[in-house]
């Protein structure tokens, strides 16, 4: 049994109350690794070390920050094959997919704000014959950067890599549930030579661990990704001490097709934004709606298609549907199932537990499920279930269509399929959702701003965003 180790101050170290949390493969149910069940006191000896590393690390100039973070990017590289396979056994998503997508992203992550950290640019402003305006960029100080188990080191990295390349320390979470890829980016820190204390990692659960990086009067900013009720909690502890807040929450995202779609291109993507990572992305498309003249074409190919999905183990290269994160998710994801039964909704596809063999004879798979016939104001269609299961509804019109779209609380992504652009402008301006892909989906450049509206959260993070949140704005008039 391997322990994990908390990242404090440079070296890896047991929790000090000697407290541990299983860690389980979802694919086979077995415990293969323990984790510190961190609280306050793992955490104010972060902050000791983060304020001790901070005096030297934000004096550094933005070429050496990034020479750091560069490093760190390619010792990603490097090991893909080891991190890909962690984090495959920590989440149970296929392994061909961590392969392609978690690694290479967390590796992009790093290398894109170590190189944006030497183009970001302050403003200034001339008041003519009168002063000069300019704007200072500096540091926060100590940030807290909490990530979700959904795509563990993918969102882990996200958050740290510009909060590093801005020049802040930071006290870092990565969920409980899937905590190992990030325990190895620790080795990788390391290996790279980051000054110690500059990035701690603590491992523990939200109520020991992530309050704690919340409360702390030291810690002036938090970044996290998760659940909107998650958020909200935070949101509670953290703004009456008027800390910096970016939450990047929920999302029950519409995928808009119309009756002119590029038919295959639109098939073969919605699989994908349906089912992807087993619907555990927070950008997936869980409410289809469809025009009505090519509903009944696009329930028949869809379902068609997936049932085509192989469920199985995430190991074997031919799975395209690994299982779900967890026990507990597991028990939520069929709840919701049953909970779509009752309200009325006909289960056109899936709606089952898979039972496989061998080594994942005890694993927690779902089949992709299809869920048709409830209302757009229905728990099922309202609530976010982060699994395997989408629901359709037809439309006649555009703005019916609108309509549909914008009744979920949430408002974090939204897909739009038509080959009329006037169309597709109009909608995306009228759709409540902070990203609208068009005739795509997961189509990401990192220089854009991402987040949500409503219940999707606050902020937003990328690019320039992200670099403008971990840094506190100081404007200079000058007068001449």
């Amino acid at each position: 049994m391997d322990f994990l180790e908390n990242y404090i101050d440079g070296e890896l170290i047991k929790p000090i109350a000697g407290k541990y949390i299983d860690c389980i493969n979802p694919a086979t149910a077995v415990v293969f690794a323990q984790i510190p069940d961190s609280n306050e006191q793992d955490v104010a000896l972060a902050v000791t070390a983060a304020k001790k590393a901070f005096i030297a690390w934000s004096k550094t100039t933005t070429e050496e920050r990034f020479k750091i973070l560069n490093r760190i990017s390619d010792l990603i590289d490097e090991n893909l094959e080891t991190l890909a396979f962690a984090e495959t056994n920590d989440n149970g998503k296929p392994l061909w997919l961590s392969k392609a997508v978690d690694i290479p992203r967390a590796s992009s992550n790093f290398r894109f704000f170590a190189t944006g950290i030497m183009h970001f640019a302050a403003e200034s402003h001339s008041m003519t014959d009168k002063a000069i305006n300019y704007t200072l960029r500096n540091p926060i100080g100590i940030v807290g950067c909490i990530s979700p188990w959904n795509l563990p080191l993918y969102l882990f990295t996200w958050k740290i890599a510009p909060a590093l390349a801005a020049g802040n320390c930071v006290i870092a979470k990565p969920s409980e549930v899937t905590p190992l890829t990030s325990y190895l980016l620790s080795k990788i820190c390391i290996e790279a030579g980051l000054p110690a204390g500059v990035l701690n990692i603590v491992h523990g659960n939200g109520p020991n661990c992530g309050e704690a990086i919340v409360k702390h009067k030291d810690i002036k900013a938090i970044s996290f990704t998760g659940s909107t009720r998650a958020g909200e909690r935070i949101a509670s502890i953290a703004a009456p001490m008027f800390k910096k807040l970016s939450l990047e929450l929920g999302g029950k995202n519409p995928n808009i097709i119309f009756a002119d779609c590029d038919w295959d291109k639109m098939m073969k993507t919605t699989i994908q934004s349906s089912f992807s990572n087993q619907g555990q992305i927070c950008l997936c498309g869980s409410r289809i709606l469809i025009e009505e003249s090519i509903y009944e074409k696009f329930k028949t190919e869809f379902i068609q298609k997936t049932k085509a999905l192989k469920v199985g183990d995430p190991l074997n290269e031919d799975s395209k549907q690994g299982a779900v994160v967890s026990k507990l998710h597991f028990d939520k994801v069929m709840s919701c199932i049953e909970l779509a039964k009752q309200e009325g909704g006909t289960i056109l596809c899936g709606g089952n537990a898979v039972k496989l063999e061998d080594r994942c004879a005890n694993g927690y798979f779902i089949e992709p499920t299809i869920i048709e016939g409830l209302g757009a104001n229905c728990k099922t269609n309202i609530e976010e279930i982060f699994g395997p299961v989408v629901t359709l509804q037809s439309f006649k019109i555009e703005d019916e269509a609108l309509q549909l779209a914008n009744t979920s609380n949430y408002g974090l992504a939204a897909t739009i399929w038509t080959q009329d652009v006037s169309k597709a402008n109009r909608v995306a301006a009228k759709v409540e959702s902070g990203i609208v892909w068009i005739n795509c989906w997961l189509l990401r450049d990192l220089r854009t701003a991402f987040g949500g509206m409503k219940n999707s959260g606050v902020g937003r993070e990328g690019g320039w965003e992200a670099l403008r949140f971990f840094t506190e704005t100081k404007n200079i008039c000058l007068e001449i």
